[in-house]
């Protein structure tokens, strides 16, 4: 299957990103069949083109390829376990954890379809642009999603593309959470979000191109302090701590993340670099 405009997809699931999705299918010109448990959601789409399936047999049938986008996969299962899946083609887009990713998979297969899961990295609004990245795992796709932005395929297990999400996720937060803390410090001072957000960003930026490196380092399993030992690190955090607490501001995302290098240090990793604190974040939570 190609990503010529003949194509047909059929697109199950018309909440905001269903309905962004259909419309992308559209306007790449796809023959765009839609479903959704509430009809009403798809006057729009039918508006512009698309065909309204009267069942979800029928947008199966009528899809060379079904994408769906629900709330959960357990709501993906007892919808499609209602239909027929036998040689069907089907990319999951629904938002879960693996190992959802995986169970679906497995059950799909079992009833001879081919299963993709899939997650997006983006907003509705995006979607058909090459800003919006679209993850993709399980078999190979031979098809081409174009029509959505940006997609990449992780490779055959299921699950990657849920973990690729999270782990997308853990970023975001994580960049924003510190800039958020920088921000909270400086507005003690009078120094409004704007002043501080070019210089948040020049340094995230930074720190971000230190990654294929530090990738590296845990690869091997050795970590020399080329740049600064985590002792000295956690010198620094000791600051950070401080003057938050000085500050009235809170501190308890740095107390975590000093608390880790902290145990770290006690382990004897004190003299390796930063990123030796992978052993604290691959091991469970107390």
């Amino acid at each position: 299957m190609t990503d010529k405009a003949n194509t047909p997809i059929a697109v199950v699931g018309l909440g905001l990103m269903g309905q962004a999705l259909a419309r992308a299918f559209l306007k790449a010109g796809h023959p765009t069949t839609v479903w959704n448990r509430t009809a009403a959601k798809a006057e729009r789409l039918v508006a512009e083109g698309a065909h309204l399936a009267p069942t979800i047999g029928d947008a199966l049938a009528a899809g060379g390829l079904t994408v769906v986008c629900l709330t959960d996969y357990p709501a993906v299962r007892e919808l499609l376990g209602e239909a027929g899946l036998e040689g069907t083609t089907l990319v999951n887009l629904t938002s879960g954890d693996s190992g959802q990713a995986r169970e679906t998979a497995a059950w799909a297969e079992k009833r001879g379809a081919r299963y993709l899961d899939g997650a997006i990295m983006a907003i509705p609004s995006s979607i058909g642009t090459e800003e919006a990245v679209i993850l993709l795992s399980g078999p190979e796709p031979d098809f081409d999603l174009g029509a959505l932005g940006t997609v990449s395929y992780l490779g055959e297990d299921p699950g990657l593309a849920s973990l690729y999400d999270v782990a997308g996720l853990a970023m975001m937060w994580s960049v924003l959470n510190a800039w958020l803390q920088g921000t909270a410090m400086l507005r003690t001072a009078g120094v409004d979000a704007a002043t501080y957000a070019p210089f948040a960003q020049q340094i995230a930026v930074g720190v971000a191109s230190w990654l294929p490196g530090y990738a590296g380092q845990i690869d091997k399993g050795s970590f020399p302090a080329e740049v600064s030992a985590l002792e000295t690190d956690a010198r620094a955090m000791a600051h950070l701590v401080e003057e938050s607490e000085s500050l009235g501001v809170n501190a308890e995302l740095p107390q975590l993340i000093k608390a880790m290098a902290d145990r770290a240090i006690a382990a004897g990793h004190g003299g390796a670099q930063y990123p030796v604190l992978i052993g604290e974040f691959e091991r469970p939570g107390e």
